[in-house]
């Protein structure tokens, strides 16, 4: 199947061809949808259509979404970040953590410091040693108490 703009190719059939391969956000869609030629009076319809049907789904995007980065080593701040640039409302966003958070048991803290033991051997010998473990941990979108946790326990 080709996802280029032709008479045969309808803007629902395009989306169904993206999320075949994963699960997109409404804007993640609508966005590949205007990128590929179709007119934004039939977008919104499509996604419409799409989510009524429970083939889309933003809640289910952001669930799968905050699971992968968990399993990845990041931080609630990044995860959330990374979500609203996705354009996952930020209501969906706080369900979906809480969903993943209690049905993985996730705990921010001692994920912070296993992220840290699979990066540095050692907490750090000296301040400028430490300063990058932080920057490490910060970047990864853990929070200032997670990090020094992380930082006291490797």
């Amino acid at each position: 199947m080709t996802f280029g703009r032709d008479k045969q190719t309808s803007p629902r059939e395009m989306a169904m061809g993206f999320l075949a391969r994963r699960e997109y956000s409404r804007a993640e869609l609508e966005s590949r949808l205007a990128r590929k030629d179709v007119a934004p009076e039939e977008i919104g319809p499509c996604l419409d259509r799409l989510a009524e049907q429970g083939l889309q789904s933003d809640a289910r995007f952001a669930e799968s979404f905050v699971r992968t980065r968990v399993l990845r080593g990041q931080g609630v701040r990044r995860i959330q970040s990374e979500l609203f640039q996705r354009g996952v409302e930020q209501s969906v966003q706080r369900q979906a953590l809480a969903e993943v958070v209690a049905q993985e048991n996730v705990d921010w803290f001692e994920l912070a410091r296993d992220t840290l033991a699979r990066r540095f051997q050692t907490p750090g010998d000296t301040p400028k040693e430490r300063a990058r473990r932080e920057r490490f941990l910060a970047s990864r979108g853990f929070e200032f108490e997670q990090i020094r946790y992380a930082l006291s326990h490797l």
